[in-house]
């Protein structure tokens, strides 16, 4: 999977990553081009979501190299990371259940590096990050929530919000670590819609147990089993790759 360093947004090179003696990651390699919607999958103690961490800088690997937009970011701070572009949700919601939707997005937009934010200064007074909170919330459909708290927001709504907060901080690398989990066959479709509709020139890296959903959604995707890489392709050359069948057999849960 040759591409040249200007079309590269993600390049992970040998990445290991071990707890305790166990081995998570093992020499795991992938390359993520500009505005390509690519997936992690994997069965059972594939080590998706501790490679989803090594990449956001939420724990350091043991050895290997993490590159974003052409830059070494193995060694550099969730914090720097953000700064450079990358914005990811989680498994666990992080939002604040007490805020509204709006409250909700002033915040992550308070990080965009385009709408500067004063937290002592009043919120209604930041133009620019107000119209950003407009803007984002018309992109994921929660213009007329806008007001209400997130608590009594349904899950689905909940996801639309969260992907909306990592909108908000204009990243130019979005990772989404199970985005459908819990949510109901109509969630899951507008959910879809929301994914499809993300922008052309932002680049998206998933990890999804719903198959048949994430099959519809990317370009390419990287299978993990054990911790290392044991293919990557099209969703047609996944579908049909006999290793990738047979290690589909178990569990579909990660570790």
């Amino acid at each position: 999977m040759a591409a040249g360093n200007d079309e590269i947004a993600l390049l992970v090179e040998s990445a290991c990553k071990s707890f305790g003696g166990v081995q998570v990651v093992s020499s795991a390699n992938l390359i993520v081009r500009h505005g390509e919607r690519h997936a992690l999958i994997g069965p059972n103690g594939a080590g998706k979501t501790t490679l989803f961490n090594v990449i956001a800088g939420e724990v350091q690997p043991n050895s290997g190299r993490i590159h974003l937009l052409g830059k070494d970011i193995t060694h550099t701070s969730v914090r720097h990371r953000a700064q450079m572009g990358l914005g990811r949700t989680y498994q666990i919601s992080q939002l604040f259940g007490g805020l509204t939707v709006r409250q909700n997005l002033m915040l992550a937009a308070a990080d965009d590096r385009s709408a500067p934010f004063k937290f002592l200064s009043r919120w209604d007074r930041n133009k620019r990050a107000m119209g950003l909170v407009e803007e984002t919330s018309e992109r994921v459909w929660l213009t007329e929530a806008l007001d209400e708290r997130v608590s009594e927001l349904s899950h689905g709504m909940q996801r639309q919000l969260e992907i909306g907060m990592v909108l908000a901080m204009r990243p130019r690398l979005i990772m989404l670590d199970e985005p459908a989990a819990g949510l109901s066959p109509s969630e899951r479709q507008t959910l879809a819609t929301l994914i499809r509709e993300l922008p052309k020139d932002s680049t998206l890296i998933l990890i999804e147990h719903d198959m048949e959903l994430v099959l519809k959604l990317v370009d390419r995707l990287t299978v993990l089993n054990r911790g290392a890489v044991i293919a990557v392709g099209t969703p047609t050359e996944i579908r049909a790759n006999e290793e990738v069948q047979r290690v589909y057999l178990g569990s579909a849960s990660d570790a």
